[in-house]
C-alpha cells in the first residue's frame, strides 16, 4: 500500500513536480510523423500538464511549443502556418520553430525588439514516422532515445497510439503485471483447447506462477516462470524501463521486438504508444482447432480525432459504452465479454478511477514487479530532486538495448538472469544495434 505521500509523487506528472521533472529528463515520444503537415494546421498536444502546439514549417522542421503566444497569450493553435513559422493571428507575430520571434508587424521598425522575445519551445527529435521532444531544463538535450523498437527502420515500425482515461501509474503498473494475462484475457479458455505443441498452453494450464523480479540499470527486470513436463521450465520475462516504458512478455523472444510507452497528458489521461517490428505478432492466439481465441483479437477501433486537448486517438469502447460489453459473450465464449485485449485492459484500469485511491489496495506476491518498480521509480525521483543525480539512461540510452521481452524456456535449476544473458546471443538484430 502506498503512503499518501508516495501516491502524490508518483502519480503527479505537471512542471515542478518530483515524477514530472524525472520525466522531463528524458525524450517524450509526443505525435506521430503523419500527425504534422507542412504548412497544415497546428495540432494541439496535451503532455505533462502542459498545453503545447506542434506544427511543421515550410522547410519540414517541426515546431513544438506552448500553446500561448508571448506577447498577449493567445493561442498560437489558432495561428497562421505559413513561411517557417506559425503566425499569431491576434497581432501578426511570427514565430520559427526553435520559438525565436521573427517578426512583430504591429510594431513601427524603430520599436521592434523582437530579438528579446522567445516563445517557451522545446527541443524536437524525429525518426521513423515519430516525433519526440525534450522538456528538461538542460542547455544541451540529452542523447535520443535508445530502445530498440524505436531504431527499427521507417517501413519495418508499426506505430499505434491509444489514449486512456486515468493516470499513467495505473494505466503502466498494468503492462507490469502478467498475472492477468491468463485471466483477463485467457480465462474462458481451456487447458485441452490449446495445442500440446504450443509451450505457452502453460501460462492457461498453471494460471498461478511463481515470480522473479531484479533491478537493472535500464529499469527493472521480472519474470514468471511455470514448470514443464521435460525438466525444463517456461518464463515469461518482462521489464520497466525508465521512465515510463514496458517491454510485455507475450512473445518468442528471438524476434519480440516491441515496446510500449505509457506517456502522461496530465493527471487524469495517458496516452498509449506502442511500437513494434512488422510482421510480428504476439504468439498464444489461436486454438488448437486453429480459430483465434475468442475476443482476443478484436481491432482497436478509434474515434475520429478532433482538435480538443484530448482529442486525439480516443477508443471508440470507453467507459460511455461500457467498454461494448457482451454479457452473452462473457457467459458462453470471453472471460470478460469485452473485445480485445487492449480494450480489456482499458477497461479494467480505468475502472479503478482517475487516480486509483492505493489506500484501498491489497497486494500480493504476484504484484512484487509493482512494489519493487514503484519503490525503484520513487528513488529515482528523489535522487533527481535532492541530489542532481541524473536518472537511469538519460545520458546513456544505449543501456536500454540490453532489455527484450518475451519467452524463453530454460533448464530446470538453471539461473534465470544468466539465462536471459546467454539469450540475447541468439536475438534477432533488425536494428543492426545489439552487437553495435
Amino acid at each position: 500500500m502506498l503512503s499518501s505521500k508516495d501516491r502524490e509523487t508518483l502519480t503527479r506528472v505537471g512542471p515542478g513536480t518530483p515524477i514530472g521533472s524525472l520525466m522531463r529528463e528524458y525524450w517524450i515520444p509526443a505525435a506521430m510523423s503523419r500527425e504534422v503537415e507542412a504548412d497544415g494546421p497546428p495540432v494541439r498536444l496535451l503532455l505533462l500538464n502542459e498545453k503545447l502546439i506542434a506544427f511543421r514549417d515550410s522547410s519540414g522542421r517541426v515546431g513544438i511549443m506552448d500553446h500561448r503566444c508571448p506577447h498577449r497569450c493567445a493561442s498560437l493553435f489558432f495561428g497562421r502556418n505559413e513561411e517557417d513559422g506559425i503566425r499569431c493571428i491576434y497581432h501578426g507575430w511570427k514565430f520559427d520553430a526553435d520559438g525565436n520571434c521573427v517578426e512583430m508587424p504591429n510594431l513601427p521598425s524603430r520599436q521592434d525588439f523582437k530579438d528579446k522575445v522567445k516563445a517557451k519551445a522545446y527541443r524536437v527529435h524525429e525518426c521513423n514516422g515519430l516525433i519526440w521532444v525534450y522538456m528538461g531544463a538542460r542547455a544541451e538535450p540529452p542523447p535520443v532515445p535508445g530502445y530498440e523498437a524505436a531504431l527499427l527502420p521507417g517501413a519495418e515500425v508499426r506505430i499505434s497510439f491509444a489514449q486512456r482515461e486515468c493516470n499513467w501509474l495505473q494505466a503502466f503498473e498494468g503492462d507490469i503485471d502478467t498475472s492477468h494475462f491468463s485471466f483477463l484475457h485467457l480465462g474462458a479458455v481451456g487447458d485441452d483447447e490449446v495445442s500440446p505443441d504450443e509451450v505457452a498452453r502453460v501460462i492457461i494450464s498453471d494460471r498461478a506462477p511463481e515470480y522473479r523480479s531484479k533491478e537493472t540499470d535500464w529499469g527493472m527486470m521480472y519474470g514468471a516462470y511455470r514448470p514443464l513436463d521435460n525438466g525444463t521450465q517456461y518464463w515469461r520475462l518482462a521489464h520497466f524501463m525508465f521512465p515510463f516504458w514496458t517491454l510485455p512478455p507475450h512473445g518468442d523472444m528471438k524476434d519480440h521486438v516491441w515496446t510500449r510507452a505509457w506517456v502522461p497528458m496530465d493527471d487524469h489521461h495517458t496516452m498509449f504508444v506502442e511500437l513494434s517490428w512488422t510482421g510480428r505478432t504476439p504468439g498464444l492466439r489461436k486454438l488448437k482447432n486453429g480459430e483465434t481465441i475468442p475476443g482476443i483479437d478484436a481491432p482497436m477501433d478509434l474515434l475520429p480525432n478532433t482538435t480538443d486537448w484530448r482529442g486525439r486517438f480516443r477508443p471508440a469502447a470507453n467507459a460511455s459504452n461500457d467498454y461494448k460489453i457482451d454479457r452473452d459473450a462473457q457467459r458462453s465464449t470471453s472471460f470478460t465479454g469485452i473485445p480485445g485485449i487492449f480494450h480489456q485492459d482499458q477497461a479494467v484500469t480505468e475502472s479503478m478511477g482517475e487516480i486509483v485511491d492505493h489506500t484501498f489496495e491489497h497486494l500480493a506476491p504476484s504484484d512484487h514487479m509493482i512494489t519493487q518498480t514503484r519503490r525503484r521509480l520513487l528513488k529515482a525521483a528523489r535522487d533527481l530532486a535532492d541530489r542532481g543525480i541524473a536518472p537511469p539512461g538519460v545520458d546513456d540510452p544505449a543501456i536500454f538495448l540490453n532489455a527484450r521481452g518475451g519467452d524463453l524456456v530454460i533448464s530446470e535449476g538453471e539461473d534465470w538472469i544468466e539465462a536471459y544473458a546467454g539469450s540475447k546471443r541468439t536475438l534477432a538484430d533488425p536494428t543492426g544495434m545489439l552487437n553495435a
